[in-house]
Parts: structure tokens; C-alpha cells; sequence
């Protein structure tokens, strides 16, 4: 193994079997930060305009908006500054364009950083150990669908930015397109389904680390700024393994995820013994327990609703996905426990309807039954479980049951004071909100 670079308590190398990687130069203990990085570029998605700042991304009141386009919303004056490099890009096309104005979370990314690589052709300060133009891009395994999605964010690129771009030929964008849809995508799923905003990245010491479905640290953010900490000690030497997908599942559906994914399988220890399987997949205890044609049949079932619920969102009225998720989980209740991940799944997307139709009672009922399950089969301080026992502390409140609403906000500062650090204005802002009631 040939050391290629070192930053602080990191370095790259050249990792067995899976290329480059990074290393431990130094002890890490839990809750150590093992490396920060900041954000190459990055872009807030519109649905979160109003309540973050553009630039910083601080979340709070009372924002000031470009006084242009009245879209952008910043702390201060010097954060409208800092963005404007930024910002021009979007200002005269929103206005020009109004409500037409819709390009996607990936085009907008992209415009960022063709900017960016104009104005700093050196390499930047997120690139110690890996620069932009080293992102894979794995052409050569995306499928016609996935080309097509491509050409169509070209065409978005060239229709809402043609104004302010010098575009590269069609074949470098091509590539640029992949190598950005493939990084938003890790990162997507290992932060979007756990915290409060949804914000798109491109950063790069990152994007170094090699998956596990065991992995030993994890990847917050502190507005724009990665900050990667330790949730198993790390020794000198030892690779730094993050999760580039959910880990609720069994190994078959996880490894099934990386390879249309991300074009590879796992091998740790975890998918080499299954030793999750069984409580992940546990059926009910009956008298006539059922036959393996019979959960063969169930868990095939449980797969097509969840990728059948996944369209209907889409789609539906919150009344029907409502109902979609009773009857599937009186289906799959028949065979499975409660306990059982696809149960879980559909819990979950029950629980989130029911917030939306601000059913508290029926939503706190749902998050009841999960979170305990969760806690089990989610590896230690997962985001996940935080972000449920958060959704709890707050129902508990909201219906006026502070004491277990106190107990779950610090069962989820527990796990967040390690997997964000305890200075991160998440955990102020939640221990706030226990003043406040």
C-alpha cells in the first residue's frame, strides 16, 4: 500500500482490492473528528429558500432577500456578497424566466461549478487530497436511461445559463454530468433521509472514502463546511469506511442498491456473515409457521409496494398513500413482525403522510413502534435513529407530553453529540427548544 497524500490525521492510499482510499494516521477514539472539508461548491435546493441562508447556510428568521430577483434569501450583507460570484448565475435568469424558472438541483450544482473551475483553476482548498477532475465518472456502465437524464440536464444547463457559461464540448459535459450525478448521489443518500434540509454538495477529501456497511466514522455538516467523526475506534492504519447507502435493510437489498448504484458489491464483515438477516427479516411466531415459498412470496411482495409507493408519491393524494401503507402492512403483518425492516419501511412512509396531514396522534403511533427496531438495527449513533427519536420529542410535545418529549430529544442529542459534535448548532437549537416548553 503506497501512501499518495496526507493531510493532518489522514492520508491517502491505495486500498486492497478497492483503489484509492483513505487511512488513519493517528488513534481516533468515538466522537473524534477525523478530518473537516470544505464544500468545493454547493447549492440549497429551492424548497428550502426562505428558511437557510445562501451563502452560509445558517438556518434562521427574519433573512433579507436579493433585492433582484427576491428569490435568495441571506443573513447579511456580507453573506449576499460572498454568494453574488455565485448567485449571478441564477439573479437575471429568474426574473427573465419567473415561474418557468426550474432547472434541476443537479443542473444548478453543475453551473456552480463550471463557474468555479473558471475563476479558480487552481486547485482549492476542499482538494488536498482529491481534486475534481480525479471524480469517477463510470461512463462506461451508465445505461441508455441514465445517458438520457444526462443529455436532458445538458440541454437544462445550455436553456436556463447559456448567458453566463462557457460551456465545455458535449462529450467533457457528459462526463462532468456523470461525475456529479454519481458524488450528489452518495452523499444524498447517506445525509438527505436524516436531516432537517436537503442541500447538494460537491466536495472532495470526501468523496475518498471507500463504503462499509460497517462503517467507522460519519459525514454532518456544519453549513458548508463536511466534518467526518469517529463512531468505532480507529487505529493507526485502518481504512476510514463511511456508508454510501441505508443500512436498514438486509444484505441482499443493500448490495443489490451499491451495484445500480454505485457499480460494485460489498464485502464486509457484515454482508460476509449476514449476521443482521435474521432479526432484519424476523417472522412471527405462529403455531404453523409459514413455508419458504410462502416468505419468498412476502418479501417479493414487500419490495414492489415499496418501489410501487416510491411512483405513488408521485402521484396520489395523501389519503391513498395513507391507505396504500395500512393494507400493505396488514399484508405483510400476516408473515412478518413488526419488527421486520419492510414493516418498518412502510411505518415510516405511514408516519410521514400522517405529519402531513398533521395527524399527530396517528404519526407519534407509527414513530412508537419504530424507533426501538431502529435502534437495533441501525449501527451505533446513526442519523437515522436521532432523526426519529427528534420526530418523537417533538410529537410528545406538540401533545403536550414534555416529560417523554424530553427524553427523546436527549436520546437523539446523545447520538448527535457524537456524530455532529457537541458544538453544533443543531444541539443548541434543540436543547432551546426544551427551555422554551
Amino acid at each position: 500500500m503506497r501512501s499518495e497524500g496526507a493531510s493532518d490525521g489522514i492520508e491517502r492510499f491505495n486500498s486492497p482490492g478497492k483503489g484509492r482510499g483513505l487511512q488513519a494516521r493517528k488513534e481516533f477514539e468515538v466522537g473524534d473528528l477525523v478530518f473537516s472539508c470544505p464544500a468545493y461548491t454547493h447549492v440549497l435546493t429551492v424548497n428550502e429558500r426562505g428558511n437557510h441562508c445562501e451563502f452560509c447556510f445558517a438556518r434562521k428568521e427574519g433573512l433579507s432577500k436579493c433585492g433582484r430577483c427576491k428569490q435568495a434569501f441571506y443573513c447579511n450583507v456580507e453573506c449576499q456578497r460572498g454568494d453574488w460570484p455565485m448567485h449571478k448565475l441564477e439573479c437575471s435568469s429568474m426574473r427573465t424566466f419567473g415561474q418557468n424558472w426550474n432547472p434541476s438541483e443537479t443542473v444548478r450544482l453543475t453551473a456552480r461549478i463550471l463557474a468555479k473551475q473558471k475563476t479558480h483553476p487552481e486547485r482549492t482548498s476542499s482538494e488536498k487530497l482529491l481534486a475534481v477532475s480525479e471524480f469517477e465518472s463510470h461512463l462506461d456502465k451508465l445505461d441508455n436511461e441514465k445517458r438520457e437524464l444526462i443529455q436532458s440536464d445538458i440541454a437544462g444547463l445550455h436553456h436556463f445559463y447559456s448567458k453566463h457559461l462557457e460551456y465545455p464540448d458535449n462529450a467533457a459535459m457528459v462526463e462532468l454530468f456523470a461525475k456529479i450525478v454519481f458524488r450528489s448521489k452518495a452523499l444524498e443518500d447517506t445525509l438527505m433521509l436524516a436531516l432537517p434540509q436537503r442541500l447538494y454538495f460537491s466536495n472532495d477529501s470526501v468523496a475518498l472514502m471507500n463504503h462499509s456497511c460497517c462503517p467507522n466514522v460519519i459525514v454532518t455538516y456544519k453549513g458548508t463546511l463536511a466534518e467526518v467523526r469517529a463512531v468505532q475506534a480507529i487505529n493507526p492504519g485502518d481504512e476510514i469506511f463511511t456508508s454510501y447507502i441505508d443500512l436498514l435493510y438486509p444484505v441482499e437489498d443493500r448490495n443489490e442498491r451499491l451495484k445500480d448504484s454505485y457499480f460494485f458489491t460489498c464485502d464486509c464483515q457484515e454482508c460476509t456473515t449476514k449476521e443482521k438477516d435474521a432479526a432484519k427479516l424476523e417472522m412471527r411466531k405462529l403455531n404453523d409457521p409459514p413455508k419458504p415459498e410462502v416468505v419468498k412470496d412476502m418479501i417479493k411482495y414487500a419490495r414492489n409496494v415499496i418501489e410501487e409507493f416510491r411512483r405513488a408519491k408521485h402521484y396520489k393524494p395523501p389519503s391513498e398513500l395513507l391507505e396504500m401503507c395500512e393494507l400493505s402492512l396488514d399484508k405483510m403483518g400476516s408473515v412478518f413482525e413488526d419488527t421486520n425492516v419492510y414493516m418498518l419501511h412502510m411505518m415510516y412512509q405511514a408516519m410521514g403522510v400522517c405529519l402531513y396531514m398533521q395527524d399527530w396522534e396517528g404519526a407519534l403511533r407509527y414513530g412508537q413502534k419504530i424507533v426501538k427496531p431502529y435502534s437495533r438495527h441501525y449501527p451505533a449513533y446513526s442519523l437515522n435513529v436521532a432523526s426519529m427519536w427528534l420526530k418523537l420529542g417533538r410529537l410528545y410535545i406538540g401533545l403536550e407530553n414534555k416529560s417523554a418529549g424530553e427524553k427523546a430529544l436527549k436520546k437523539a442529542i446523545a447520538i448527535m453529540e457524537v456524530a455532529h459534535g457537541k458544538d453544533h448548532p443543531y444541539i443548541s437549537e434543540i436543547n432551546k427548544e426544551m427551555e422554551e416548553h
